[in-house]
C-alpha cells in the first residue's frame, strides 16, 4: 500500500484492499475499486464503496474513465480519506490517481505519474494512460 497524501489518499492492490482491519486503522472512509476482473469486496457498512470497473488497457469507454477520475477528484476535494485500488495496484489505480492529482493540484499528469514511479513500482498500460490523458485533455 502506498500513501500518496498523508492520512488521506492511498493506492493498493486487491489483497491489501481486502484487509478491513488495516483500512479502518488507516482511517479510510471511501474505497474506490477499479478492478474489473475481481469480485466486489464485502466491506463494513460505514465505508463508502465506489466500484468503477475498468480494463487495464484499451477498450474503456471515455465516460467510464471520466467517472473514475471525477469520483477520485471529488473525494480528494472533499478531503475524504480514500483508498484507490485495482488488482495489482500498478497500472489502473496509479494512472487514475495521477490524473486526479494532476487536476486537483493543477499539475501535469505526466509529472505526477513520474513522481509516483519514483515511489513505487509501476507497470502502467500505455493504452490506458493514453485514454486517460485524452479524458484529462477534454476536461
Amino acid at each position: 500500500m502506498q500513501e500518496l497524501l498523508r492520512h488521506r489518499f492511498w493506492i493498493a492492490n486487491v489483497v491489501e484492499a481486502r484487509d478491513l482491519r488495516r483500512l479502518h486503522d488507516l482511517g479510510a472512509v471511501a474505497i474506490c475499486d477499479l478492478a474489473m476482473e475481481e469480485p466486489p469486496i464485502p466491506l463494513t457498512r460505514e465505508l463508502i464503496y465506489c466500484r468503477i470497473p475498468i480494463l487495464d488497457g484499451s477498450g474503456n469507454s471515455p465516460a467510464t474513465l471520466k467517472l473514475a477520475v471525477a469520483t477520485v477528484v471529488r473525494l480528494l476535494d472533499e478531503q475524504t480519506p480514500t483508498l484507490l485500488f485495482c488488482s495489482a495496484g500498478m497500472s489502473r489505480s496509479p494512472s487514475v490517481a495521477a490524473i486526479a492529482l494532476a487536476q486537483v493540484e493543477s499539475r501535469s499528469p505526466d509529472e505526477v505519474l513520474a513522481e509516483l514511479a519514483e515511489r513505487m513500482p509501476l507497470q502502467v498500460s500505455p493504452h490506458l494512460w493514453r485514454d486517460l490523458l485524452a479524458v484529462h485533455a477534454a476536461g
